[in-house]
């Protein structure tokens, strides 16, 4: 029958349909609160890897409306529509999907971001801290010796 669409339509759609799902369930996965940043760097690498693993599945995508497409001119109605309502539906996913990790890497730039914010300004907290407690650690001048206590008051 000339208005099925061919093999290749269907084994392309059984592809899709099982990466969409394998994406969808990866993106589902709970977010936990990290607070390493390594193992944020090692989640936006792979969230970006299936970014581009989406780019490479497009192909197949553009392939299969175009399929439908063509089918909608040759096949009866029925037929056509039911193919019609099948790539809608796959398309609603993907769009879905792409949205989603379009925002989970957002997301996880900007934690990235606020924890080496964070990260720094500890560091600097904690330099200070020890500066200051070297300093009340030093000896104070005598009570007579006015000049220098003077000095050491301005410090702190």
């Amino acid at each position: 029958c000339d208005s099925l669409p061919p093999a290749h339509y269907k084994e392309t759609m059984n592809t899709i349909l099982l990466w969409i799902q394998q994406s969808e369930t990866k993106l589902s996965m709970p977010q936990v609160a990290v607070a390493e940043y390594e193992i944020m760097e090692q989640r936006l690498r792979e969230l970006k890897a299936l970014q581009s693993s989406l780019q490479e599945q497009q192909k197949g995508l553009n392939y299969l409306s175009t399929t439908v497409e063509d089918l909608s001119r040759k096949a009866p109605a029925e037929v056509s529509q039911r193919y019609q309502s099948e790539i809608e539906a796959i398309l609603g996913r993907w769009k879905k999907l792409s949205a989603h990790l379009v925002e989970h890497c957002q997301k996880l730039e900007e934690r990235m971001t606020k924890l080496q914010r964070f990260q720094n300004d500890t560091k600097t907290l904690k330099k200070w801290m020890a500066e200051v407690d070297v300093f009340l650690k030093e000896e104070w001048p005598a009570l007579g010796d006015s000049e220098a206590l003077e000095k050491q008051l301005e410090q702190c």
